[in-house]
């Protein structure tokens, strides 16, 4: 009932930036959360950033001050906009949406590849 669509990775050179897009459509409502996860091949999967419905939002210590997530409400997207890429953010990254419908439920995107290369 919630599909989500990641798009924008790709190639980038260490310094430079890429902007993820994640589109929400289906059942979009009594929205907790959204946020952007990634795994690194053999590694599991980790938290990137988080925001709430209430505009809070949460980062990883490792892309603190680099990564910002945002939202355009009337578009049903969310952003992840990433400068000063290094190598070691090269990975999978995956849209996530929070609802809360009398009990918790997550849904996931397919995820979109981010790789950092020199």
């Amino acid at each position: 009932q919630v599909r989500l669509v990641e798009s924008g990775g790709g190639l980038v050179q260490p310094g430079g930036s890429l902007r993820l897009s994640c589109v929400a459509s289906g059942s979009i409502f009594s929205i907790n959360a959204m946020g952007w996860y990634r795994q690194a091949p053999g590694k599991q999967r980790e938290l990137v950033c988080r925001l709430t419905s209430g505009g809070n939002t949460n980062y990883a210590d490792a892309v603190k001050g680099r990564f910002t997530i945002s939202r355009d409400n009337a578009k049903n997207t969310v952003y992840l906009q990433m400068n000063s890429l290094k190598l070691e953010d090269t990975a999978v990254y995956y849209c996530n949406l929070e609802r809360w419908v009398g009990e918790r439920v997550g849904y996931w995107g397919q995820g979109t590849q981010v790789t950092v290369s020199s």
